[in-house]
């Protein structure tokens, strides 16, 4: 049960009953109404502006309102305090019992507590990671990754269907940089001895990609133009670099179901098609660009250029199509892939970039309004750097990569779901600082650590509750009586618990799986706060062999509290630890 959910419903059925007695005016917009917790805990368990959204378009004054809406809920059965604070808050403290209710309910749902239909099956499209296929996933890819997957996860966990999926820039010069790398590292493998140019790709990746040329094609390929090798070398760098990001992304324990290639769109005519409906919309012409403000690029000049009319959706300046040779700029596919999401269904999209694509952001967002007559919708969410440290001292690179720190390089020294929790401990807008000894840390300042660490003392305290003769059971703990948590901390406990939903809900719509983080990590101190009470007032502890009723709540208690966490660490993609070694 979503007890803010619940009270919003109770606060606008006192409004529709308002409405009937002639009170205020029928067919009030509510949508704006929220229920959520007060600023200050001791003003109350609930807080709701609805007189502070309803009073104008009521036509009465705020606290009059309030104090109209205070009466009727001061009838509902849970409520033991109404009070109307500043201009119109309403504040309700409610029976206690309504929140031990969440404890049975947590333990009937286990790990799924938290899910809801707020999405009602809407389907959203979740494009993230997207690197380009020229390389292993290096640490910046890493952010996007966690975050992306996560999102997506979140998104699901709200009754959303999610599509996830990855664009794979394989058009371009960045493609051809790749081929002709991979050629030199060919002809190595046929035992020439070869020299990489500044501005071809250096690692050592693309050696067994030469190996595999040349055990498939002998010396053929040595013997042809570069007009005939580049294309089957470039078919064959792709595929190498695909399944080397896909490999990649499985140590995350990530996976999408939609692979787009961008070539597919130059093949297809798609992006011809595509601009053609721009064009008979009236929004595609030739013309000239202002200047760039500040200092003039070396080859900027003044010349007529297909454009898109995009400040008619909210850009700064209309977007070229067209580069000099006649070839389609970087936005021309992009506005084509976006509207074959939407044609797929996808009316909610989202896209995951790297913080170097945020100046693309009001173009893309002009695009698919443009394209789709405002029928779709794009948020855009940029994950900013992760700088890695060791100690406080910057990371060296890895030769064996080129010139960066791959993505197995950090999984595989600290794991997977270090990894995937510290990448969402900020928000995915402010910069991350990962430091390979800190995470690794077994205290209160290591946030994975802490909140798995409560998890494993959960189980602990049940493995031996269980020695001792109690029923552990779900079913048996859904049973308990739970009046014996009265302690502050205990009740404490308890409320974060059932706000849970009303978290996960709120992340959902923000796009915001941080969010989950942080609540954990709430959750954790509450318990452990409790551990530690407990050690210096014996009353509190969870196993009290001379007072079964005490013990039984208790252990219902934290049984809930694990469910709690390892719901939230599923959402974050996180294996919750039964165990801490």
């Amino acid at each position: 049960m979503n007890i803010f959910r619940h009270f919003e419903e109770r606060v606008k059925a006192g409004i529709d009953a308002l409405a009937s007695e002639g009170a205020i005016p029928p067919g009030l917009d509510t949508a704006r109404i929220a229920v959520e917790p007060p600023r200050d805990p001791s003003h109350g368990d609930l807080s709701t502006n609805a007189a502070m959204v309803l009073a104008k378009p009521a036509g009465i004054q705020p606290r009059q309102l309030a104090e109209k809406l205070a009466a009727k809920l001061a009838g509902e059965e849970t409520v033991t305090e109404v009070a109307i604070a500043g201009p119109g808050f309403i504040n309700l403290r409610l029976k206690e019992d309504i929140w031990r209710a969440a404890v049975p309910a947590i333990l009937r749902s286990g790990a799924a507590f938290g899910a809801s239909d707020l999405g009602a099956g809407k389907p959203v499209n979740v494009e993230y990671v997207s690197a380009n296929p020229t390389g292993p996933m290096h640490v910046g890819h890493v952010r996007g990754a966690v975050f992306g997957d996560a999102l997506a996860n979140l998104l699901e966990k709200v009754g959303h269907t999610v599509c996830r999926e990855y664009y794979i820039n394989d058009a371009g010069g960045q493609i051809e940089v790749l081929a002709r790398s991979a050629f030199l590292r060919y002809r190595e493998a046929l035992g020439e001895t070869i020299t990489i140019p500044e501005g071809l790709y250096p690692g050592d990746y693309l050696k067994p990609v030469g190996a595999m040329l040349a055990a498939a094609h002998g010396n053929e390929l040595a013997k042809m133009g570069e007009t005939e090798w580049l294309p089957i070398v470039r078919n064959a760098a792709i595929d190498a670099m695909m399944e080397f990001i896909r490999g990649d992304l499985a140590v995350l324990g990530i996976e999408h179901e939609v692979f787009f290639s961008e070539r597919t769109l130059h093949a297809s005519g798609a992006i011809e098609a595509t601009l053609k409906l721009l064009e008979e919309k009236g929004l595609i012409y030739t013309g000239v660009l202002e200047p760039p403000k500040g200092e003039l690029p070396d080859d900027w000049e003044p010349r007529p250029q297909t454009l898109f009319r995009s400040t008619q959706f909210g850009d700064d300046t209309d977007r070229a199509l067209k580069k000099s040779d006649g070839s389609w700029t970087y936005f021309a596919p992009d506005i084509a892939y976006h509207f074959d999401k939407f044609n797929r269904g996808y009316t909610t999209m989202i896209d995951v970039w790297g913080a170097d694509h945020a100046g693309y952001i009001k173009r893309v967002k002009a695009a698919v309004a443009a394209i789709t007559d405002g029928k779709a919708e794009i948020d855009v969410k940029v994950c900013q750097l992760v700088r890695l440290f060791r100690n406080g001292e910057p990371v060296r690179m890895s030769k064996r990569a080129g010139d960066f720190v791959t993505l197995r390089d950090v999984v595989d020294e600290v794991g997977k779901d270090v990894v995937r929790f510290m990448m969402l401990t900020r928000k995915n807008d402010a910069p991350l600082d990962f430091d390979f000894a800190k995470v690794m840390e077994q205290s209160r300042d290591n946030p994975v650590f802490y909140v798995q660490y409560a998890h494993a003392r959960i189980h602990s305290v049940l493995r031996n509750a269980k020695e001792a003769g109690f029923d552990i059971s779900d079913e048996g703990l859904a049973a308990a009586g739970l009046t014996p948590l009265t302690d502050e901390a205990e009740m404490g406990l308890v409320r974060l618990m059932a706000a849970f939903p009303r978290q996960i809900e709120q992340a959902a719509a923000a796009h915001e799986p941080h969010r989950i983080a942080f609540a954990l990590y709430d959750l954790a101190s509450a318990f452990h706060g409790l551990w530690n009470k407990g050690k210096d007032e014996p009353g509190l502890r969870f196993i009290l062999p001379e007072d079964r009723d005490a013990t039984l709540a208790r252990l219902a208690m934290i049984r809930a509290a694990a469910y709690v966490i390892a719901a939230g660490l599923g959402i974050l993609g996180v294996e919750p630890a039964e165990e801490m070694r």
